[in-house]
């Protein structure tokens, strides 16, 4: 069984600091690169002390967290520094997440410039020499800045520097704790599917070639899908992301995101000639259809869905005189259509399956003659991925969804997971990860909304492992195998 985690302080001041703030245990081990603590191997490791900036942006008091330690011999990678960084910020102290050097010795003038450039935040005389003594990936570091280029070690401010130091590495104690707290053994069970869906895959892929084929700079009316992570990343490539048309600049290339837009849209664009490229799922098309057959044939068309987001503002464009949002059995059991004979209703892809069909039931008990789609509208990869996390839900204790908060999918994910009775949370990413949530928890379940990326399960069952021994066992309900055609202006 792994030991919890245990922290190591080099000095005297760096060990009273911490004194009394922290509940874990606080070791001495001594100053430079020769002193170990008991128990080498045991389990994971934090180094807490005060640093040397390496970069003008960092001001004494600012703390960092090493996600690499570094010396002149090794490197080593800090799994779960992104935890702890996270931690910080939520307690609102100036954190900083990077890499940190531990030299043998002091570093001034022409050696420090040279580890500015390597990418070094700050640099010590312990850290990744300590971290060498921990199980791999399970040493994490904390630094506290004194001294900074423009303000070095010989200076007249240095004990008012130090002071600053202290008193923030204090405050990070709570922080700590919920480290040593968090520590442990566990098994990470993974959801299958997970993460990206066809219509997620379409999109990315349509708004990639769009900048190959047009070139830099190419307009995506909002989000192309509800993830920021993919956002940040197309943006970095070229993409740029308006509100609305009228951003663009006239003959310019946009691209419509994969939840679909309204006609309305659609005669913006063409009143200002600009080159359309359709990012629109398949899926959500289909739904757009269903709503125009319906109301041609004189139905009013229920939408079950959510009124703000996106589907369904742009689903509700394709007739918005004979289209009614509901969101729910309660609205269901108050909605009067002018003609209860002529209904028919549709639904937002992205729904939870058993909130959408309650929904839908209730409509079907009031009005007998109420039309249906010919196929079910929810999306098979939210169905699959519903299914799947109530299957990891029932075997765990906790359920880490990662999504972003405007992706609807993803907020159902947690709702299912909670409906099972399990504890779940939606985050952005691993550095939203609470460690409080994980202290005493052994199984913890993690899949991913249909518009998040892979890497972000990879780099979340990475930031466990940092925390103590990780076993990765895999529950897949089903295979997908979906693949959706691109529109021929890049095709």
């Amino acid at each position: 069984m792994t030991r919890s985690g245990v922290v190591c302080t080099p000095l005297r001041s760096e060990w009273a600091a911490l004194y009394g703030a922290v509940s874990a245990p606080v070791i001495r081990t001594a100053r430079g690169p020769r002193h170990r603590y008991s128990g080498a191997g045991a389990g994971p490791v934090a180094v807490a002390g005060v640093a040397g900036a390496l970069t003008a942006r960092l001001r004494p008091g600012d703390l960092v967290v090493a996600d690499e330690l570094r010396s002149s011999t090794s490197e080593f990678p800090s799994s779960a520094a992104v935890l702890l960084h996270g931690e910080l910020l939520r307690l609102g102290l100036p954190a900083h997440l990077g890499p940190v050097f531990s030299a043998d010795r002091v570093v001034t003038g022409r050696a420090r410039t040279e580890l500015a450039d390597s990418g070094a935040l700050a640099v010590d005389t312990e850290s990744a020499f300590l971290a060498a003594d921990a199980p791999g990936g399970q040493a994490v570091a904390l630094r506290a800045i004194v001294d900074t280029p423009d303000a070095p070690l010989v200076h007249p401010g240095t004990a008012w520097r130090g002071v600053r130091a202290l008193r923030s590495l204090r405050a990070a104690g709570p922080a700590l704790d919920r480290w040593a707290a968090a520590t442990g053994e566990r098994e990470v069970v993974l959801a299958g599917p997970r993460s990206f869906c066809a219509g997620v895959e379409r999109a990315i892929e349509i708004v990639e070639r769009t900048l190959r084929r047009f070139g830099a700079p190419v307009y995506v009316r909002r989000q192309i899908v509800h993830n920021s992570h993919v956002v940040d990343e197309l943006s970095e490539h070229g993409a740029v992301f308006v509100d609305e048309l009228d951003q663009v600049p006239e003959g310019g290339v946009v691209v419509l995101a994969a939840h679909g837009v309204a006609p309305a849209v659609r005669r913006q664009a063409e009143a200002r000639a600009l080159r359309v490229v359709d990012g629109t799922c398949p899926l959500v098309s289909k739904v757009h259809a269903e709503v125009r057959t319906f109301a041609a044939a004189g139905n009013t068309v229920f939408l079950i869905g959510h009124s703000e987001h996106e589907e369904v503002v742009g689903t509700r464009g394709e007739a918005p005189a004979e289209v009614i949002v509901v969101a729910d059995p309660d609205e269901a059991a108050r909605v009067h259509p002018p003609d209860p004979d002529r209904v028919a209703y549709v639904m937002q892809t992205t729904l939870a399956t058993a909130e959408a069909e309650a929904t839908a039931a209730v409509l079907r008990q009031r009005f007998p003659e109420l039309h249906a789609p010919r196929k079910d509208d929810i999306c098979y990869a939210t169905t699959n991925r519903q299914h799947a996390v109530r299957e990891v839900a029932r075997q765990t204790d906790l359920v880490l969804v990662l999504g972003s908060r405007n992706s609807s999918n993803s907020l159902r994910l947690a709702e299912v997971a909670a409906a099972e009775g399990v504890r779940a949370h939606l985050v952005e990413d691993a550095g939203e990860v609470e460690l409080g949530w994980l202290a005493g928890t052994r199984r913890i379940g993690v899949t991913a909304g249909a518009s998040a990326p892979p890497h972000l399960v990879d780099d979340l069952v990475r930031a466990l492992s940092g925390l103590g021994t990780v076993q990765v066992r895999r529950t897949t309900v089903t295979e997908e195998n979906v693949r959706f055609n691109l529109p021929r202006e890049v095709s």
